[in-house]
C-alpha cells in the first residue's frame, strides 16, 4: 500500500510539474507594445511579414488582399493548419487589445490563455520591437472587417493535444539573433538581419526542421524540402545562392531573376510582398543573406 501511495504521489507530482512546464507564458507587462501606435508605419511591416499571403484569400489581388478573412489551408506532416480570420471585425481581431496581439506575435498565446501552433511563425516574430507589433497592430485596425471564420484544420494526434505546445516552445521559442554578424558587419546587413530573422521570417521556408518540427539552426537557411511537400526550398546562403547583393534586391522588386527567369510557385506571393517595401530594406535584406557564413 506504501509503495502504491508512493507511485500515486510521484504521479501527482509529475503531472503538476508537466502542466506548469506546458503552461502558456505570456509577456512581462513592461516589455508589452504600448499604443497608440502608427498606422502608416504599420503598413511597412505587415508587407514585410508577409500577413496577406495567408490570411487574404488565394490569389487576391490588389485591395482584396487587404481583407483578411483567412487564407489557403497549409498542410504539414502534422497536420493541416487553417489561417484564421484577423480582419478588425468581431470574427477576427476586432475584441483585441494590444497587448492581446503582441502576446500571440511574440508568445504565441491566444487571448484566452491557449498555445497557438506554430504554423504561425510566432518563433520569428518573436525578434520583432515593440514599436512594429503596435504599428501592425494599428494598421490592421484600419483594414475592412471580414464576416466569417474558415473551418478549423484537420490536426492528427497526439499533435492536436495543444498543451504539448509548451514544452515545444522550451526548445524552440528563442526571441535572440540567430546569426552572429562579424564586427564588421555593415549598418544595412544589421538591419537586414532584422527583417530576415524577425517579422520577413524567411527562416520558416528556407531553415531545414527537425523531427519535432523545430527550425535547425546548425543549417540557417541553408535550404530544404517545402514543408508542405512540393519539392525543396532553396539555400539563401552565399554558398548556395551566388547572385550579387543588387541582383537578390532587383530579384525582390521585379520577380525576375539575373537569367531573366521569373519567380514562382509560393515564391510569388513572398515577391509581392517585398517589392512593397523601400528599396532600403531590400537591400538591407540583401546585405544580411550575403553576410551570413555557414
Amino acid at each position: 500500500m506504501r509503495l502504491l501511495a508512493g507511485l500515486a504521489g510521484l504521479a501527482v507530482v509529475g503531472a503538476a510539474a508537466g502542466w506548469l512546464l506546458t503552461a502558456p507564458v505570456r509577456l512581462d507587462a513592461d516589455a508589452v507594445a504600448q499604443g497608440p501606435r502608427d498606422a502608416a508605419r504599420g503598413v511597412r511591416i505587415f508587407h514585410v511579414g508577409g500577413c496577406a499571403s495567408c490570411h487574404a484569400a488565394k490569389g487576391a489581388k490588389g485591395d482584396d488582399r487587404l481583407k483578411l478573412g483567412g487564407g489557403a489551408v497549409l498542410a504539414t506532416p502534422f497536420g493541416n493548419f487553417q489561417p484564421p480570420n484577423i480582419s478588425p471585425g468581431p470574427d477576427g481581431i476586432g475584441g483585441w487589445s494590444l497587448a492581446d496581439f503582441d502576446n500571440a506575435m511574440r508568445r504565441g498565446v491566444s487571448p484566452d490563455g491557449r498555445h497557438y501552433y506554430p504554423a504561425f511563425p510566432y518563433t520569428s516574430y518573436a525578434r520583432m520591437t515593440a514599436g512594429d507589433i503596435g504599428d501592425l497592430f494599428a494598421f490592421l485596425k484600419s483594414l475592412p472587417a471580414v464576416a466569417g471564420k474558415p473551418a478549423a484544420g484537420a490536426i492528427a494526434f497526439p499533435f492536436n493535444i495543444r498543451r504539448g505546445i509548451g514544452l515545444w516552445k522550451h526548445l524552440y521559442l528563442d526571441a535572440s539573433p540567430v546569426v552572429a554578424l562579424p564586427e564588421t558587419a555593415s549598418a544595412a546587413a544589421r538591419a537586414g538581419q532584422y527583417l530576415v530573422e524577425g517579422p520577413g521570417h524567411c527562416s520558416e521556408c528556407h531553415t531545414p526542421r527537425d523531427g519535432f518540427g523545430g527550425l535547425d539552426r546548425a543549417r540557417w537557411l541553408q535550404g530544404g524540402p517545402d514543408a508542405e511537400g512540393k519539392g525543396k526550398v532553396p539555400g539563401l546562403t552565399p554558398a548556395r545562392l551566388k547572385w550579387s547583393a543588387a541582383e537578390i534586391a532587383d530579384y525582390l522588386k521585379t520577380g525576375f531573376t539575373p537569367d531573366y527567369d521569373s519567380v514562382g510557385g509560393t515564391m510569388v506571393e513572398v515577391q509581392a510582398n517585398m517589392a512593397e517595401l523601400p528599396d532600403q530594406d531590400r537591400a538591407a535584406i540583401a546585405a544580411y543573406l550575403k553576410a551570413v557564413t555557414p
